[in-house]
């Protein structure tokens, strides 16, 4: 099992968890099994089609991957929303 790892929002929305461990071959495989575990989180992550937000980046053992990256059950994968703004 792969263990993601969540902040806030998706913390809060997975029960105040910061890591979950979830089962799945590729990262989109690990996203939606988590999304399926814990429903609030459906919308945060991946879009209508299924596939990771564009705001969304996914670190699987600290470096940013795609999602069809394939897992193997010690794997750490975290998921972050960018941080976007600039000044005026």
């Amino acid at each position: 099992m792969a263990i993601v790892a969540l902040r806030a929002p998706l913390k809060d929305l997975a029960g105040g968890r910061s890591e979950v461990k979830v089962d799945g071959a590729s990262v989109i495989d690990v996203l939606r099994a988590l999304e399926a575990e814990h429903p609030r989180i459906v919308g945060w992550i991946l879009d209508e089609q299924g596939r990771i937000r564009r705001h969304v980046n996914v670190f699987v053992n600290g470096e940013l991957t795609r999602e069809d990256a394939p897992l193997s059950a010690d794997d750490r994968v975290q998921v972050l929303h960018s941080i976007t703004g600039g000044t005026a």
